[in-house]
């Protein structure tokens, strides 16, 4: 108790140590509202674009072949378990709120090596039937038929060499184009945030 009510410090100094930490408090809850932090426990693909950087990809999901049938979650984060899928959301959170709040985002966004076999996993799970009816020629086997290895390029399969489903299937996200080209009347309107207060002069 004594470390909370600070006992034995002089009563100015308890007072300003409140004081801070109230502020610090404060302005927490505050950028949690603004930043619309608890959107992130959603599988809402409407939080994606709280980031301004992710509105061309949010704009080539929702126009692409994908746009109807699934969300950034069904394709971007494990789901082997509960477990395992806010693990990753939590620390692709974390280093996204890094990269996006010091600006240093590349000009055109690709997937990261960690990402890739998740992508590709969900891809496979999604799509097995497809996938299944895939077949290549055996040539170590005569005129059989076997099926093609899917994962990474760096660990081929031992059926074949391994590929991932977007060298082929473009249509995805669409092009992928850099942030300063991307044509802006496709760029979706961003999520309401902020306080209303701060919201009254675009009104006028």
């Amino acid at each position: 108790m004594s470390i909370v009510t600070l006992a034995g410090l002089p009563r100015p100094l308890q007072v300003g140590i409140y004081g801070l930490a109230g502020v610090a408090v404060g302005m927490a809850l505050l950028l949690v509202r603004i930043a619309n932090a608890t959107s992130y426990l959603s599988d809402e693909p409407q939080t994606c674009i709280n980031c301004h950087v992710m509105t061309d990809a949010y704009a080539s999901w929702q126009r692409g072949s994908h746009g109807r049938v699934a969300v950034c979650i069904d394709c971007h984060v494990p789901h082997s378990s509960f477990v395992a899928k806010y693990a990753y959301k939590a620390q692709d959170g974390l280093k996204h709120s890094y990269v996006f709040t010091l600006r240093k985002e590349p000009q055109v966004l690709e997937l990261s090596a960690r990402a890739v076999p998740v992508v590709q996993a969900n891809c496979v799970r999604c799509h097995s039937h497809q996938v299944m009816m895939v077949m290549t020629p055996s040539f170590d086997s005569g005129p059989q038929t076997r099926p093609i290895a899917f994962g990474s390029p760096s660990r081929p399969g031992k059926s074949g060499p391994s590929r991932r489903c977007w060298d082929c299937h473009h249509n995805i996200h669409g092009e992928v184009r850099s942030l300063s080209a991307s044509p802006t009347p496709l760029r979706p309107g961003l999520p309401a945030a902020g306080l209303e207060w701060m919201k009254e002069g675009d009104r006028e």
